[in-house]
């Protein structure tokens, strides 16, 4: 296809063939992490800089090994090592690195819309890598990709998300990647931590959790976002995990060959016992591993799109 998006801001407005060509470049890009040598020189003289308001190891350290394994030249910003903690302004540090002949941007913020405003004011492209409560379009792709690997296809699975929805931007750009590629979604959570248009994401709530793994080709477990949350949206961890975790018995429920997903990072205990965790079908491992081919394509996509305009 002729790729003309100058960003990947989330994935409300991505249309099918777009997920499914970037689908399509990871999985050739996941055939280069498979080598002994990981070094290809697709990316030479392309310049990608992390760009990170909040704290990051998979979602950081995939990006980063992403160009380095393409041949590209990266370097990582965070706020409290750069002049961000002087006072500069995110516009005003996004328009330095523009200057600097930046090819690639990729941006997480806590307040939601960041990248959008960012990236109406570099030429570079800005690729969110999560923002505020709004979106994770690279997760969701990644998790998409995971699936279609497993599963063959996207279209008529049954996927079931359970726990913190109202503070996840993964499950928000999973619930429009996945109903955009076929998918069925239900979730399952405690009405505090749902939010109120969950239905209009395109997601079926459900008043149990048992009722939403019931017959489910995937299941996937959100973090339980602490650092965001306040006091009271629960009574404790361990009534938590007992309504809303994820155990054998529950699992049980869904179909034979279903799929264990999570995030990461895990909490053990709350949102997932060890035993699921570390079960034959857990995909979480994975789920790491195809992160980095998923930002490999992406990165490819981007870094190369000046080069046909």
């Amino acid at each position: 296809m002729n790729w003309t998006r100058k960003d990947l801001l989330g994935l409300k407005d991505v249309s099918a063939e777009e997920i499914q060509y970037i689908l399509d470049n990871a999985a050739t890009m996941k055939h280069i992490l498979s080598q002994n040598v990981k070094k290809v020189p697709h990316l030479r003289g392309k310049s990608v800089i992390t760009l990170f308001y909040e704290n990051s190891t998979r979602t950081r350290m995939s990006f980063e090994l992403a160009g380095k394994y393409l041949s590209a030249d990266t370097a990582n910003i965070t706020a409290s090592g750069s002049s961000v903690a002087k006072g500069e302004n995110l516009l005003d540090t996004g328009r330095t690195l523009d200057v600097m002949g930046c090819d690639v941007i990729v941006m997480r913020h806590n307040c939601s819309g960041a990248p959008h405003l960012l990236s109406k004011h570099v030429n570079a492209s800005v690729i969110n890598a999560g923002d505020g409560m709004n979106e994770h379009p690279t997760q969701a792709l990644l998790d998409m990709f995971t699936m279609v690997e497993k599963k063959g296809s996207l279209k008529g699975l049954k996927v079931a998300i359970l726990g913190d929805v109202y503070h996840s931007r993964v499950a928000r750009s999973n619930f429009y990647g996945l109903n955009t590629m076929g998918a069925e979604v239900y979730v399952a959570s405690p009405a505090t931590l749902l939010p109120k248009n969950v239905d209009m994401l395109g997601a079926k709530v459900c008043k149990t959790v048992e009722e939403a793994i019931e017959g489910a080709d995937v299941v996937m477990n959100l973090r339980m976002q602490l650092e965001r949350q306040k006091s009271g949206l629960f009574p404790s961890a361990s009534e938590y995990a007992k309504y809303y975790g994820l155990n054998e018995d529950k699992l049980k429920l869904a179909k034979p060959d279903a799929l264990i997903m999570h995030p990461g990072p895990v909490n053990r205990g709350v949102e997932i016992t060890s035993g699921i965790a570390d079960h034959e079908r857990s995909v979480i491992d994975e789920q790491v591993t195809n992160g980095v081919a998923i930002r490999m394509a992406l990165l490819y996509i981007f870094a190369n799109r000046r080069n046909e305009e």
